[in-house]
């Protein structure tokens, strides 16, 4: 079971503030910056035969179609309190995990779309996360991965 529902994707509020963030940078800037390469590869002369055109009408096109995923996302995001107490793993905290290399692993349990484990943000949608989730501390859970069992120990909370 996911804190999402049919129309809702489940986000924290840091996730939702840089969502923002990053619109405002494509609507503004990022669109300002496209504009000026088309007017600069217009004023170049003939448009059928001119690469640096096509390449900012492509360009441009990537980029409105990220907004308009992006705004889709905001449009949807169902904001998830997190809870601010307990030693349980929730949606929105963070965790100290061992896994059974011994290796130590930090990780914020966070909406699919804020995930990306490099920067330490476990999604709550993955297999992994879906194991850990309202794990409290000192539980040992066993997961069966494509790489076969891993088994990790949640250290603390926060």
């Amino acid at each position: 079971m996911t804190d999402s529902d049919e129309t809702g994707e489940s986000i924290t509020a840091e996730g939702l503030k840089l969502l923002k963030v990053e619109l405002e940078e494509l609507e503004g800037p990022a669109r300002e910056k496209i504009a000026e390469r088309l007017k600069v590869a217009r004023e170049l002369g003939d448009l059928k035969e001119n690469a640096e055109y096509h390449i900012a009408k492509e360009d441009q096109a990537h980029l409105e179609t990220k907004i308009q995923r992006l705004r889709e996302r905001e449009k949807n995001a169902v904001v998830v309190d997190v809870e601010a107490s307990g030693d349980a793993f929730a949606f929105g905290r963070t965790a100290e995990i061992t896994d059974g290399s011994g290796r130590r692993l930090t990780w914020t349990l966070v909406g699919s779309t804020e995930a990306n484990l490099a920067e330490g943000r476990l999604s709550a949608e993955s297999p992994v996360g879906q194991a850990l989730r309202n794990r409290k501390v000192g539980e040992e859970v066993k997961i069966a991965t494509p790489k076969g069992e891993r088994i990790f120990t949640i250290n603390s909370v926060s």
